[in-house]
């Protein structure tokens, strides 16, 4: 980003491939599988289901929160339900992330909204968070290593995007 602005200042949700209203178990082929975290916090019934367990406070919530998300990660695939699965290894890369986040910067925020969203000072954040970060790490990286989930992933990019 050449501005060094947030990319949500200009999102515009009739532009994004996931949406609120669609049930993806019901309709999976609508799931794109995307970079990232994308859609993690849109896509229903897997966001309430995998939501309610994503904690990272501290090292002692990270480690039951990753191992039970985890778990729903392998549940999903015994299932053949790649969405499920997906969605999954997505919250454990967003454990990481937002652990991350906030071990960075202090309250977890990365710009100041009332100076133009200038970039705020780095290395102000929780210790703990890093920790924390590097338990989610781990189980993501575990999920993302995964011989199903991996063909999986493969056979889907190819036939739905």
């Amino acid at each position: 980003m050449s501005n060094d602005k947030p990319s949500y200042l200009h999102f515009r949700s009739e532009d994004y491939a996931w949406k609120s209203d669609i049930d993806y178990r019901l309709q999976p082929k609508k799931y794109k599988v995307g970079k990232g975290e994308q859609g993690v916090l849109i896509c229903e019934p897997y966001k309430t289901e995998i939501g309610k367990f994503w904690r990272f406070k501290n090292t002692e919530m990270a480690i039951e929160s990753s191992e039970k998300i985890f778990s729903m990660f392998t549940d999903y695939l015994d299932s053949n339900d790649f969405v499920g699965a997906d969605m999954a290894r997505k919250y454990l890369q967003m454990g990481f992330t937002r652990a991350r986040r906030y071990f960075n910067y202090k309250g977890g925020k990365k710009y100041d909204k009332e100076k133009d969203y200038r970039k705020l000072e780095r290395g102000t954040g929780d210790p703990e968070k890093a920790k924390a970060a590097s338990i989610f790490y781990k189980k993501w990286k575990e999920a993302e290593d995964n011989r199903k989930y991996s063909q999986l992933k493969t056979q889907w990019k190819m036939a739905h995007g």
